[in-house]
């Protein structure tokens, strides 16, 4: 059994050993150059101090010179006390001292390994004596602990310590892809019956699904780092149950504790901040609460405003709203993190920047649409025109406003434009009688005015609504090469039905003038035929019926 477990010590550890030096070259590498990168002071200090380090533990610190550098100092003591140790299995270690011109030589079952200077004492700030005894007990604790965890029995308990992380870490994936399948299986349904409002609240627009994808990815994500963070950690205990690959288990657990440890202690030292920005948020919502509770009264007609109209209510909710954000965010940024940075600086210069670049039409229409608001030219429901556009106002937006057209085309038209246009509009009463509906024909001059006249107000009393009060009157427009052009006007109130009031009145001027057999002139003729263009008989709408129904008997 315990040759099996020797056995399999030695085969995780090779693998082990061989996967440490892949990824960690750069480290096996840099023992000895440590702070080459640093800047100048560092490699000075590091020049004339170095660290001696077996199996990954820091012996003392020795000092260089310019003939030897700290570094190969350092590296020859390393040597030596690993010879030593190797060189015998025994359980204790002669340390011994003797003084030289050169300081006091350290000897280790009779070999030297070190030599304590003059300016390791001055360095350390030390009696040369003293230095010499603690650098001789450093070097004899070293030798001790190097030989006792290369033993038969040290070798299987790190096996065995590999083991149990192993299975450790067999069970910990086990459990990283249940909660993996359990996430799939459980996110979708749970973001229905917690969630099940979103769907109506945004008209489908946002699905169930797509919100499940957005959690799940979420999860996993947190998942993946976990599962990383313990096979990182994994890896470092398995290689600390070694000797061999300790200093490197020391490097891995460095690398990623201390970065893991000063994010700690940084959201540590964040928490004032954050309890101020989380005291901003509160009050700004309740700021914001309390304004929506207001204009909610103000359109339920508690308040009154004078003047101020309800189409005015949510616009002025939602401006009085981004300013009091705008206020908090002025409160919140010296408590943000990196705010003071220049970095944070020159983002917030580079964004207004890009901003006043590249936004003037937005913040044109915005501005417009500000006013298309507030004039109370156009409102909700008007029937307007606007250059070859026709339609009633369904929604004026802060960038566009939205017609719905007599064809029921909806229409957006920036609000730039709604401010730099001519707008007509049907809808707005100026005075009692309402609007002035008009429309010209042509008729020859042998045809008596009087009579064209009368016939005209004629077809526009038969408009039903058209109003009698004030009276309908005609205008003679021109005298035109083959006809008197005349325009009949009357009065409307209906704005939003001008295209039939006008139809309709069409059709009432033929109906009236071919009652009184008068041809309207076309544009353009050659001569006047022998009789008047207008139709011989009524049309007999059974006509039609009867022939189709005869062609359905055949």
């Amino acid at each position: 059994m315990i040759q099996l477990i020797q056995t399999f010590g030695k085969f995780i550890r090779l693998i082990l050993l061989t996967v440490s030096l892949c990824l960690l070259a750069p480290p096996l590498w840099s023992q000895n150059v440590i702070g080459e990168e640093q800047n100048t002071e560092d490699s000075e200090t590091q020049t004339f101090q170095a660290p001696v380090i077996v199996d990954g533990d820091t012996l003392f610190h020795v000092r260089g010179s310019s003939a030897l550098p700290a570094n190969e100092r350092a590296e020859g003591v390393q040597n030596k006390i690993i010879e030593v140790a190797e060189s015998s299995d025994a359980k204790k270690v002669s340390i011994t001292f003797e003084d030289s011109e050169f300081g006091i030589r350290i000897f280790a079952d009779g070999i030297q390994v070190s030599i304590v200077t003059d300016a390791d004492s001055e360095l350390e700030q030390m009696d040369l004596n003293v230095l010499g005894l603690l650098h001789g007990q450093a070097i004899e604790q070293a030798i001790e602990n190097y030989r006792a965890n290369r033993t038969e029995q040290a070798r299987v308990s790190g096996a065995i310590e590999a083991l149990a992380w192993t299975l450790g870490f067999a069970l910990f994936v086990v459990i990283i892809l249940w909660l993996h399948r359990r996430i799939r299986r459980r996110t979708l349904k749970l973001v229905k019956r917690y969630l099940k409002n979103v769907e109506t609240a945004t008209a489908k627009s946002v699905q169930a699904e797509a919100i499940a994808a957005l959690i799940r990815y979420a999860l996993n994500f947190v998942l993946l780092v976990i599962f990383f963070l313990g096979f990182y950690y994994y890896l470092s205990f398995v290689l600390l149950a070694f000797a061999e690959t300790r200093y490197f288990a020391q490097l891995l657990l460095t690398y990623l504790t201390e970065p893991v440890l000063l994010i700690f202690k940084g959201i540590l030292s964040y928490f004032p901040n954050l309890i101020m920005l989380v005291l901003i948020t509160w009050i700004t919502m309740y700021i914001i609460r309390g304004m929506r509770v207001f204009f909610d009264a103000v359109e339920a007609g508690s308040f009154d405003l004078g003047d101020f109209e309800k189409h005015w209510i949510g616009p002025t909710f939602n401006i009085a709203r981004v300013v009091v954000i705008l206020i908090a965010l002025v409160f919140a940024v010296p408590y943000i993190p990196g705010s003071d940075s220049a970095a944070f600086q020159g983002l917030t210069i580079l964004v207004g920047a890009m901003l006043s670049l590249g936004a003037n039409s937005v913040v044109s229409n915005m501005l417009a649409g500000l006013f298309v608001i507030y004039r109370r030219s156009t409102s909700l429901g008007d029937r307007i025109q606007i250059g070859d556009h026709i339609g009633d106002v369904v929604q004026i937006k802060l960038m566009e406003t939205h017609l719905k057209s007599i064809k029921n085309e909806l229409i957006s038209i920036p609000n730039a434009q709604l401010m730099n246009s001519d707008v007509v509009n049907f809808s707005k009463k100026t005075d009692g009688n309402g609007l002035l509906l008009h429309t010209t024909v042509g008729i020859g001059y042998e045809e008596p005015p009087e009579k064209v006249e009368a016939m005209l107000i004629e077809a526009a009393h038969r408009t039903k609504s058209i109003k009698a009060k004030p009276e309908p009157f005609v205008l003679w427009t021109a005298l035109a090469d083959y006809a008197i052009n005349y325009q009949i006007n009357g009065y409307s109130t209906r704005g939003s039905i001008i295209p039939k009031i006008r139809s309709d009145l069409h059709r009432n001027i033929v109906a009236v003038f071919n009652e009184n057999n008068v041809q309207i002139m076309t544009p353009s003729y050659m001569a006047d035929p022998p009789e008047p263009k207008i139709p011989a008989e009524e049309w007999d709408g059974h006509l039609a019926h009867e022939t189709h129904d005869d062609a359905d008997k055949s």
